[in-house]
């Protein structure tokens, strides 16, 4: 490859074009005459002519690029009117014009995956629909697997794909040979083929949708800077330009690199957790024999690289291990220009590309093209309403899947904001899975360089990232890292995995990484075992905590309209309930104790701290006589479990904790050692028995001693979340966020005892249950026990595994974990009756007692045996089938 004859030569036409002229442009829609303004058009006599803006809106859009388009021409499509688009410089002037062109499926969660199968189906038909041309291509792509273990990972994401209706074949080497004549196949192990992926010309598709959008009544200004957003009483009112303000009911930002600058321009700051890297790419003149433009997309993600045809030749990028981040402070570009070339730093990329490509050798270079991409934290983009701002809307942070999430994400965002919800579970994206704490410039700017690595980063179940952490952690971090704590992060919080023996060799333990049995998995085990026949103590301090309190009746009103469950009971009893949506789906799930007559504890899932809270003060009066305290950092939470928990308190606090004197639960108020005010509750979240202690903070290491010294004759240990994990899994314990969501009932979940249906009192999602009961639920929830697999030698399910019925698939695992009182994995998920998409079906007992299920991990089906929540008699199957091979056993010999 000639870099001697690289050179600022220009990029395609289609790249470069000018989308929109300095004197506006009318889109060519057969029947309608379309027009977006700049601020300078010209006049009849050729003089300036500046266009007002409009002095108010319902929605005003900021940024031009695909994703700001796609927002407002999904907005206009479902009906809203007054909105205005403005953009600082000009349409799809920044990274859009930039961007690679390539949509792909092949995505690391379901939803990601479902928006770019939107946006590819989109982009086909918006030629029809504009008369503007899009450069659309079907091509295909090929994701390259070097070794077996990103065989294995492509192979998942091929079942995962199948679930959703996207065609995917897994293919073996010579068949990539056949689909692509440049691709070198000597060290592949494998590839996916996904034949619907397709490419096309980012800025066309920018205009294209603009064109639609101004069809449709949308306003588009250019060269327009939104300087603030202007609020009163926590609401959106107008948005200040450099043109002059705009009353708005609604404001989105849209803004893309510069989403962060501008959500702390607002008169409330608004968090929006991103940051950018420097991005390369390289153009090539045309081959000898010119590349079709239908050749298949290749993505060889152990090389780092992805490639796809470009005029004749190539264009070919990736993500490097060493990104460089930028633009740190301000807004220091009104459009992004194409930044220096490094070709020391592209260099590695260009070695994988002639290793994946050799005969590429020969060909010449035209242009290595630098241009900014913004990353967040998580490597998921930032969608829906601001936690501290009504009718403040984010879309941003695309992680280098712009074009490919943009029309999907349009689509939701709009959804959102017209129905009050979007049609699929967008909490994976939700922006109030982040806080204030995430918002850190030092915190981004390192996480955004592991963030972006990790894009084509084989990620083995249960990774962890590197950096960002020991943020927030518990009084006891040090004393449980001493004592050979593995730590995981959770919402900035560090939590305990599990605790290495002493002797073991910690290093490998950190850096065992499989899609098998897991190193970890003896020392779980023995956690596992301690729980169930002596004592542990989990450290579960990561846990939000409100307090919620009024002076009369105020905060139990609040309550029993939030929570499908009864608030109304006596002083220290402890009630298990969601807090609902109108259509009935979980927007929470939580513990709630009544602390007094008119004092409240709601504890909740630790990444629920921005998302409950904003859900309970959307919901509460002003009334200054109601007070709502996030108190998640007052406490330190242990756990006890085991059967010996009760002697353990018992010695340390001189009160009898046996269930005839402290009921299962119940909350009291007691000391603990020299500790006084200890909340002691009578649960444990795995369904063992044992206690919760919320412990003021400063208490926290005093009751920690106090707890292991006296346990120690009961042979108390430590314990972590994996062990948890086992133990709630095996008694069919669901989690907001991994089994429930916003569209999970509690009649889906076998939870209608939670549901306070006989008391005439109305809470939100009410009328939604009632009807569900009426007419039956269309899926539920469902315990799968796998057989005939082997924990040694066969693929762990880990989540997201399709799951079949007598031969046709029927719904999805949302976790699993071995079951070591089983010895056996268990999955946790949701089954529906096949047929039709959207065709009415009713799940009924019957359904899912007499089907031969199987549950399928990386292609390979597994038999399984199917429950319902709740059972009773699994467990005693258990014992009598040991008991029966114990007896066999002894009557062989």
């Amino acid at each position: 490859m000639r870099c001697c004859v690289r050179s600022s030569g220009a990029l395609s036409p289609a790249l470069l074009r000018q989308v929109v002229s300095n004197s506006g442009c009318w889109g060519a829609v057969p029947g309608r005459h379309v027009l977006w303004l700049s601020p300078r058009n010209l006049g009849t006599a050729g003089e300036p002519h500046v266009t007002p803006l409009p002095s108010q809106a319902r929605v005003v859009i900021c940024g031009g690029g695909i994703v700001g388009t796609s927002v407002a021409y999904h907005l206009a499509k479902l009906g809203w009117t007054e909105i205005v688009l403005l953009e600082q410089g000009r349409l799809g002037a920044g990274t859009t014009r930039l961007c690679a062109g390539i949509i792909s499926v092949a995505k690391s969660i379901s939803i990601e995956s479902k928006m770019a199968d939107y946006s590819n189906s989109l982009y086909e038909r918006l030629e029809e629909e504009t008369g503007v041309k899009t450069g659309y291509v079907k091509t295909g792509s090929l994701c390259l697997a070097q070794n077996q273990d990103r065989f294995l990972s492509l192979k998942r994401l091929a079942s995962r794909l199948k679930v959703l209706g996207i065609t995917c074949n897994v293919i073996k080497p010579k068949e990539v040979a056949r689909l692509h004549p440049l691709v070198n196949i000597h060290d592949l192990a494998g590839a996916l083929h996904l034949p619907g992926d397709a490419m096309v010309s980012p800025p066309d598709v920018n205009h294209a949708l603009a064109v639609a959008a101004a069809s449709h009544g949308v306003q588009i200004h250019e060269r327009t800077t939104v300087n603030h957003v202007l609020v009163d009483q926590g609401c959106v009112t107008a948005v200040e330009t450099d043109r002059g303000p705009i009353d708005c009911q609604y404001f989105i930002n849209c803004a893309g690199q510069w989403a962060y600058e501008l959500g702390q321009a607002s008169e409330v700051k608004i968090s929006v957790p991103l940051h950018g890297c420097e991005h390369f790419y390289l153009l090539t003149k045309p081959l000898q024999q010119p590349l079709p433009a239908s050749t298949p997309v290749v993505m060889d993600m152990d090389g780092r690289i992805y490639v796809r045809a470009w005029q004749g030749g190539v264009l070919s990028g990736g993500f490097e291990k060493n990104p460089k981040p930028i633009f740190t402070e301000g807004r220091n570009q009104l459009e992004i220009q194409n930044m220096q070339e490094d070709w020391d730093h592209f260099e590695p990329m260009l070695s994988a590309l002639l290793r994946r490509m050799p005969s590429l050798e020969s060909c010449e270079i035209q242009q290595l093209v630098n241009c900014p991409e913004s990353f967040t934290p998580d490597m998921r983009c930032l969608m829906g309403e601001t936690p501290g701002v009504s009718g403040y809307f984010v879309l941003a942070g695309m992680n280098s899947s712009g074009l490919s999430f943009a029309g999907g994400a349009g689509k939701y965002l709009a959804e959102w904001m017209t129905f009050g919800y979007p049609s699929g579970n967008v909490w994976p994206l939700e922006i109030k899975r982040f806080g204030n704490l995430q918002s850190s410039r030092t915190f981004l700017r390192h996480r955004v360089m592991e963030v972006m690595p990790l894009l084509y980063e084989l990620k083995v179940p249960r990774w962890d990232f590197q950096t960002g952490r020991q943020l927030r952690t518990s009084p006891l971090y040090d004393r449980l890292d001493t004592q050979g704590a593995r730590w995981m992060e959770k919402h900035g919080f560090e939590r305990a995995k599990y605790f290495v023996p002493h002797g073991k060799d910690l290093l490998a333990l950190d850096q065992s990484k499989t899609f098998y049995k897991p190193d970890w998995f003896d020392i779980v085990g023995s956690e596992v075992k301690c729980c169930k026949e002596a004592v542990c103590i989990i450290d579960m301090s990561s846990f939000t905590k409100f307090e919620l309190s009024s002076t009369g009746d105020q905060a139990l009103e609040l309550l029993q309209l939030l929570c499908s469950n009864d608030l109304d009971v006596p002083v220290g009893s402890i009630v298990h309930t969601g807090m609902l949506n109108e259509r009935g789906g979980y927007e929470n799930d939580c513990s709630v104790v009544r602390i007094s007559k008119n004092s409240f504890f709601i504890i909740s899932p630790t990444d629920q701290q921005v998302h409950c809270w904003a859900w309970i003060k959307k919901h509460m009066p002003n009334d200054p006589h109601l007070h709502l305290e996030d108190v998640s950092w007052k406490y330190t939470a242990l756990n006890l479990i085991g059967p010996r928990a009760m002697d353990v308190l018992s010695e340390l606090s001189y009160v009898s904790m046996t269930p005839e004197h402290f009921p299962s639960l119940f909350c009291k108020e007691m000391s603990v050692g020299y500790a006084n005010g200890i909340r002691v509750m009578s649960m444990t979240h795995t369904g063992e028995p044992g206690f919760m202690l919320y412990v003021p903070i400063e208490y926290a290491l005093h009751v920690y001693n106090e707890v292991m010294s006296v346990g120690q004759k009961y042979g108390i240990r430590n314990a972590g979340y994996y062990a948890l994990r086992s133990l709630r899994i095996e008694k069919f314990f669901a989690f907001w966020g991994q089994d429930l969501d916003t569209f999970t009932t509690p009649l889906e979940c076998g939870r209608e005892f939670r549901v306070k249906f006989d008391k005439d009192t109305n809470f939100i999602g009410r009328e939604a249950l009632l009807r569900q009961r009426q007419e039956g639920v269309p899926r539920r929830f469902i315990m799968l026990v796998l057989e005939d697999h082997d924990t040694e030698l066969d693929l762990w399910p880990w989540w997201g595994e399709p799951v079949y019925r007598n031969g046709e698939l029927v719904g999805v695992t949302t976790s699993s974990a071995f079951s070591y009182t089983l010895e056996r994995h268990v999955c946790l998920g949701f089954v529906s009756p096949p047929g039709a998409p959207g065709a009415p079906a009713v799940v009924t007992p019957d359904f899912i007692t007499r089907g031969d299920y199987e549950v399928d991990i990386a292609g390979q089906r597994y038999p399984a045996k199917a429950k319902l929540y709740p059972f009773s008699s699994l467990f005693t199957q258990q014992r009598r089938r040991k008991d029966d091979m114990e007896l066999s056993n002894f009557q062989g010999k």
